[in-house]
């Protein structure tokens, strides 16, 4: 069990240091196309500034939920997943705290799904925290135009 909490926090490091580092990016992306200033009144370019950064959240989150179905892969003790596909959905469904529950993961490996949800939730708080105050800027921004 000890080992399994050490491994899950050491790839919620992981996850995390990606999502910050991935957050750190896009604001600097923007940024340097001018700022959320610059994109005045052009609801166009307001609109591919969302929907942009929310393929770029969740192809992070992919990114995070891949890590994950690799570690049940590669840990001999976990014996539940032959393919990737197969560790990739439990993950996603893991990740996302949907738990279908048709695949499931033995119960000495347990905690590792449990600190996936906690990860996955935590990291998609994060990303639901950081589209808000992008439309909240944009909120401001189109309100000082007029």
């Amino acid at each position: 069990m000890l080992f399994n909490i050490a491994v899950g926090l050491f790839v919620i490091a992981l996850t995390v240091t990606i999502q910050g580092y991935g957050t750190v990016f896009w604001i600097r992306k923007v940024k340097k196309r001018g700022g959320l200033e610059s994109f005045g009144k052009h609801r166009n370019r307001w609109t591919l500034l969302l929907i942009s950064s929310s393929f770029f959240l969740m192809f992070l989150h992919l990114v995070q939920t891949s890590i994950w179905a690799i570690l049940y892969l590669i840990l001999p003790e976990v014996t539940e997943f032959e393919t990737f596909e197969k560790s990739m959905y439990f993950s996603l469904v893991t990740f996302t705290t949907l738990g279908y529950g048709e695949i499931t993961i033995g119960s000495s490996n347990r905690i590792l799904a449990g600190l996936e949800a906690i990860n996955g939730i935590t990291l998609i708080g994060w990303s639901t925290a950081f589209m808000f105050a992008i439309f909240q800027q944009m909120l401001l921004h189109t309100k000082q135009i007029k």
